[in-house]
């Protein structure tokens, strides 16, 4: 039936040509923005999932900000630790120097006294930020090593959690710094301040070698921890990023569609225009 008072054919056809052109401005705000997922009302679940995901790259890259402090304040207390190794292998040669007859004690006796002031001078020194790991209080405030922010954890739904990684104090300002040489003012006392260098040695290449390994896995650490942001921000893209090609293509396949809608819209519309030649 042809009725002038219900046009079931423009009808179907305006409806057509709405969804159309609500497909159309998805596909252009997708282009325009990059993302198939912008709201949450594009795709509850996978927005919810996303901005999870987001937040633990956030937490990621405090992580590595707290990553490169600890590496830095390792990497000043290693070169510090190094340095006093050297310090006193010298200072062992001129305590063997004093061990023979005729040997200038006095001036061996004030280089002896000038090397160990460069000691102290170097485990006080040896600080970044505030933090010596070369002395036995780190921080001024009775720490005896570094706390590190390592990585987030996350288990299904719950709350993500901070895991720490410690680094123990070298504590050489116990081992070098507090203690007192007998000095070279003779044979005797050239030997035995050899020995007590032997001790010092021994303290300085333990505490530079645990340093040095803790350095080790603080940078391997932060080079998962890269590596770990990278895939959850890969992650993100895959789940609410736009595919381009996919969006290209049916960006032109809509516009060829809205095309034909107004077409069969507008043959729609005429429609009741051909009801006049049944009066002719």
């Amino acid at each position: 039936m042809s009725s002038i008072n219900t046009n079931n054919g423009a009808m179907v056809a305006l409806q057509t040509l709405k969804s159309i052109n609500a497909n159309l401005t998805d596909t252009q705000n997708a282009i325009s923005t990059g993302k198939d997922v912008a709201t949450a009302k594009d795709n509850a679940s996978v927005w919810a999932i996303s901005k999870v995901m987001e937040s633990d790259v956030s937490g990621l890259d405090a992580v590595t900000e707290s990553l490169a402090t600890g590496q830095s304040a390792v990497a000043v207390a290693s070169a510090g630790a190094e340095l006093i190794v050297e310090t006193i292998k010298e200072m062992q040669a001129l305590a063997i120097s004093a061990q023979s007859e005729g040997a200038n004690f006095t001036q061996i006796d004030a280089e002896m006294t000038a090397k160990k002031e460069q000691l102290d001078s170097i485990v006080a020194g040896s600080q970044f930020n505030g933090v010596n790991l070369l002395n036995t209080d780190t921080d001024g405030n009775g720490a005896t090593g570094l706390t590190v922010v390592g990585s987030i954890n996350r288990i299904g739904g719950g709350a993500a959690t901070a895991t720490t990684i410690d680094v123990a104090s070298a504590d050489l300002e116990a081992t070098v710094t507090n203690i007192t040489l007998t000095g070279t003012a003779d044979i005797a006392d050239a030997a035995t301040t050899y020995t007590e260098l032997e001790t010092m040695l021994t303290a300085a290449i333990t505490g530079a070698a645990n340093l040095g390994t803790s350095a080790k896995r603080l940078d391997d650490q932060s080079d998962f921890v890269s590596k770990l942001s990278d895939s959850l921000k890969s992650g993100i893209g895959a789940l609410v990023d736009t595919d381009m090609e996919a969006a290209s293509a049916k960006l032109q396949a809509l516009q060829t569609q809205q095309q034909l809608g107004v077409q069969a819209l507008s043959i729609a519309n005429q429609a009741p225009q051909t009801i006049l030649s049944l009066f002719r």
